[in-house]
């Protein structure tokens, strides 16, 4: 029997196995990896029993299911559908594209909004202070923001080692950067559930990590216990920092 293959089919399969690969990692890292296996296998019986034995009602019935059972998984799984869109436009190709529109003038403007960051991260790594900063890119914070008490001040040292201030009402929160500007300041972020992300990480680490989980930002953190500087950046942590690393790292994300 002649079957017409073509080189289309052969990047239909590779396109629909890639699409189920990413799916298939980011229901693992959510840990609904369970759920997938089982709508994978509906599919696959649907599949069976209106292509294959062509059952009529039993067909019907499971396209019914189907088409309602979209809307169900796009509400149920919203986070993971714009955690996957995210990756997509985050990916290294995508990035470097973009690259390629910035002007010189741009990359130094976010260069000079740098050493503020890094002097007061430093100050207050030696008084152990703690701190947690979220600087915004691509990706609006405008929920988060709306969490805080807006601000909307220039970059400054002294006032971020103020917000952060033991006795401050603010200090708990997260400071959110935006626009090279202070937006706000005693923010609420979503805390990471990731089994992976050491026991001696206290909350300031968790609440840095979920928001680089959930959009492209950078969290800069101060532990008030050990006084070490961390940035989590893209669900990773980058630890112990000292202010020339902080200084590099900041200066190729935010430049990038």
């Amino acid at each position: 029997m002649y079957l017409d293959f073509g080189i289309k089919d052969i990047i239909d399969i590779l396109c629909v196995a890639l699409m189920l690969y990413y799916i298939y990692r980011l229901m693992k890292e959510s840990r609904s990896l369970n759920v997938f296996i089982g709508i994978m296998i509906f599919v696959l019986v649907w599949l069976f029993v209106s292509q294959i034995l062509e059952m009529r009602l039993m067909g019907a019935i499971m396209d019914k299911l189907v088409s309602v059972g979209v809307i169900g998984l796009i509400v149920l799984f919203q986070e993971e559908i714009r955690k996957f869109l995210y990756s997509l436009g985050a990916h290294q190709r995508v990035r470097e594209l973009m690259r390629l529109f910035r002007s010189d003038e741009k990359r130094e403007e976010d260069k000079e909004t740098i050493m503020p960051i890094v002097l007061a991260c430093m100050s207050m790594a030696k008084d152990k202070v703690g701190a947690l900063i979220v600087i915004e890119r691509s990706i609006p914070l405008d929920d988060i923001v709306a969490t805080g008490d807006l601000i909307d001040a220039k970059i400054n040292q002294r006032l971020i080692e103020n917000i952060f201030f033991k006795n401050s009402p603010l200090h708990d929160g997260a400071l959110v950067i935006s626009k090279k500007r202070i937006k706000a300041a005693g923010c609420i972020l979503p805390v990471s559930h990731n089994l992976d992300i050491p026991k001696e990480l206290g909350l300031r680490h968790r609440a840095a990590m979920g928001i680089s989980q959930s959009s492209d930002a950078i969290a800069v953190v101060v532990s008030e216990e050990t006084g070490r500087i961390s940035v989590a950046i893209k669900g990773s942590f980058h630890l112990r920092l000292s202010a020339e690393e902080l200084e590099s790292i900041l200066t190729r994300e935010m430049t990038d």
